[in-house]
């Protein structure tokens, strides 16, 4: 399947599955990141009058909003800005702090701001009757890279399926601003983030494992074992059975 092809058939399946909740439209959060971009405008294609995109800086790298706002512009997407810094800060000084290591405070606390975001994101897609459409691709899923219940929480997971390879060719097909496609993946959570940093191998490299099951030695074993830690976030929560 071609990339044109692809594009289109996405744009069908977002618009099938919306229609199909009786929902009018989509709400997506526009992180300013090659995800967020591709999706907010194969949403735009499905539904030109009722997708609202969603900014939502939490301390975040102005650079980000900066790009989201050229996909809007460029795409004629409405967009609302949600500044979450208050709300971030007051969480903080209400949750009591259970560790002094700092890595293990700085992730605690990243991951208040994907869920500030997730909350956000609902309470607009309840006000227009809308759902929310994420953008978690199949390697963040396959490797785990997303806060559980945060942007892993969505209606629909249009880009699921795809690796960021394939998300990159669409970028450019559907003709992403050029610094977006460009820039090191980031969740954005703190200063200076590189997703492949953090994860500790590249996406072509995952991308390339989950397609053909080929790595070196230690990337697979990286990679492995980043999937067997992580399963649990793409498993529904275990509910006791009389039957065990």
């Amino acid at each position: 399947m071609d990339t044109m092809q692809l594009a289109q058939k996405l744009v069908l399946w977002i618009k099938d599955k919306v229609l199909a909740t009786g929902s009018r439209g989509v709400v997506i959060g526009m992180s300013g990141g090659i995800d967020s971009s591709v999706l907010s405008v194969l949403c735009h294609r499905a539904f030109p009058q009722n997708t609202m995109g969603i900014i939502m800086p939490c301390y975040s790298d102005p650079v980000d909003e900066a790009h989201a706002r050229a996909v809007a512009g460029k795409f004629t997407i409405p967009t609302e800005k949600v500044t979450l810094d208050p709300a971030f800060d007051a969480l903080v000084r209400a949750l009591p702090a259970r560790t002094t290591e700092a890595s293990v405070k700085r992730l605690a606390e990243a991951n208040i701001k994907a869920r500030l975001r997730m909350l956000t994101l609902y309470y607009f897609a309840n006000q227009l009757r809308y759902i929310v459409v994420g953008s978690s691709n199949r390697s963040e899923i396959a490797a785990g890279y997303f806060t559980k219940y945060g942007d892993g929480a969505a209606d629909i997971l249009p880009l699921g399926s795809l690796v960021k390879t394939q998300i990159r060719e669409l970028a450019k097909f559907l003709g992403v601003p050029q610094p977006i496609i460009d820039k090191p993946p980031s969740a954005g959570l703190w200063p200076g983030q590189i997703s492949e940093a953090e994860l500790g191998f590249t996406y072509v490299d995952l991308d390339r494992y989950l397609i053909t099951g080929e790595a070196s030695e230690p990337v697979k074993a990286k990679i492995e074992s980043r999937i067997a830690a992580n399963t649990h976030k793409c498993l529904p929560a275990p509910i006791f059975s009389f039957q065990e």
